[in-house]
């Protein structure tokens, strides 16, 4: 299973209740209206945490749900607010709605933190109410409930370098031979079936290369897991292209990763390219060369025979790639995104649908109506006559009377079921 995409759940915790509660002191007869709003629920936040390199954590864990407020009290005490949850994702993953597919967030920064949903708001508590006309409401507010959301989660591997070629081209040998990385390597196509990392020191300078495991005609349509590895490619800076000396067709093999790439994103064609011909070592690989090598020059192509498994060259290639990185301009970090909740409402806050139910039912549907509806209290008629007022205000009332709604109907708010009376 691959492990540099994945679908989370995550819901923010709602808002506690406000209640409805009155001095009861001696001596104080007439004491007041002393319920307190609840506290505001928690957050959901994504932050980056460096230490982490793959999205393999989420395997065991896909739902993230942040706690509650607390409920509100007498004397005026107010809930108490509950904690953020906070969940660490490796630099460099994308996050998108996974529903719709909007980009949400960029976390490339080891201090990236974004705040994807915002607790639900504590509910008022009856003092809240108390007005010069109503000194004693006998209402409050319910707590806001939270938001849920399917979150999709991509890695794109942060490396200053990406090794690519066809399969089995020797892109894991070469990582393993100039940096740390120790990756399986193996003499057949796809050892590689995630992108491996490696550090690699020259003088007092130091890169992140990366083998993206091998591209396949059609990965730009996803296959052989192309759109996986081809995302990684995404935010190197130079690119190491490595021929397979061992190839019958290593010019045919060029053209289709160069083809392969401008179709998934035409972006990355313009990437620095070094072309490597590998496994020179080879008889095979020796008699194609000089073909191989005036064929490209021809086309301004530059191109070096190395062989990563007896190391020949590959200094030269390794100073090359410092050499191109050095003359680059700064490469531009991007920006978290997600600034403001993605459920905050929008202009049309205050627009709602009317439909009717196959057993005549009226549905009324609108972010603003159907919360206000969840933070209601229906057991007090204070809080009702309140609701019916917003009802009123939006125009809501006047649109189901035209739409047919008589007293007796079922009218559903959201997941509220009422009985429609004058």
């Amino acid at each position: 299973m691959q492990f540099d995409e994945v679908k989370i759940y995550v819901r923010s915790g709602d808002g506690g209740d406000g209640v409805i509660a009155f001095r009861r002191e001696k001596f104080v007869p007439r004491g007041g209206p002393s319920g307190g709003d609840g506290g505001n629920g928690g957050a959901i936040i994504l932050k980056v945490n460096p230490k982490i390199n793959t999205l393999l954590t989420f395997q065991k864990r896909l739902h993230f749900r942040a706690e509650n407020g607390g409920k509100g009290g007498g004397r005026d005490m107010t809930g108490g607010t509950a904690d953020h949850l906070e969940i660490e994702v490796p630099a460099g993953t994308v996050v998108r709605d996974a529903e719709s597919g909007i980009l949400i967030a960029d976390l490339v920064r080891p201090d990236d933190r974004v705040i994807i949903l915002k607790g639900g708001k504590g509910g008022k508590g009856n003092a809240r109410f108390a007005t010069a006309s109503n000194q004693a409401p006998r209402f409050a507010e319910k707590g806001e409930p939270g938001i849920e959301l399917w979150l999709k989660l991509e890695l794109k591997l942060i490396a200053d370098v990406g090794i690519i070629g066809v399969p089995n081209a020797g892109k894991s040998t070469l990582l393993s031979v100039v940096s740390n990385a120790k990756p399986k390597i193996a003499n057949y196509p796809f050892t590689t079936l995630e992108p491996n990392l490696g550090a690699v020191a020259y003088d007092d300078r130091d890169l992140v290369f990366a083998d993206i495991p091998g591209l396949i005609e059609g990965a730009h349509q996803g296959v052989g897991l192309g759109h996986s590895f081809l995302r990684h490619i995404q935010r190197t800076r130079v690119l190491i292209h490595l021929l397979d000396g061992a190839s019958e067709t290593p010019l045919v093999d060029y053209n289709q990763i160069n083809t392969e790439l401008a179709l998934y994103d035409e972006k990355l064609i313009e990437k620095q390219q070094l072309v490597v011909f590998n496994k020179i070592d080879l008889p095979e690989a020796q008699a194609q060369w000089p073909e191989l090598e005036a064929a490209l020059k021809a086309r301004g192509i530059p191109v070096m025979a190395i062989s990563a498994a007896s190391q020949q060259n590959v200094r030269d290639l390794v100073q090359k790639v410092f050499q191109l990185v050095s003359t680059l301009p700064e490469q531009e970090v991007s920006e978290v995104i997600a600034e403001k909740p993605l459920y905050e409402m929008p202009e049309d806050a205050d627009l709602f649908k009317i439909t009717r139910g196959d057993d005549g039912s009226y549905h009324v549907t609108g972010r603003r109506i159907e919360r206000a509806a969840a933070m209601t209290y229906w057991d007090y008629e204070e809080a009702v006559m309140r609701f019916q007022n917003l009802l009123e205000a939006l125009g809501i009332s006047e649109a189901l009377e035209k739409a047919g709604v008589k007293v007796g109907d079922t009218v559903f708010i959201g997941e509220f079921e009422l009985e429609w009376s004058e």
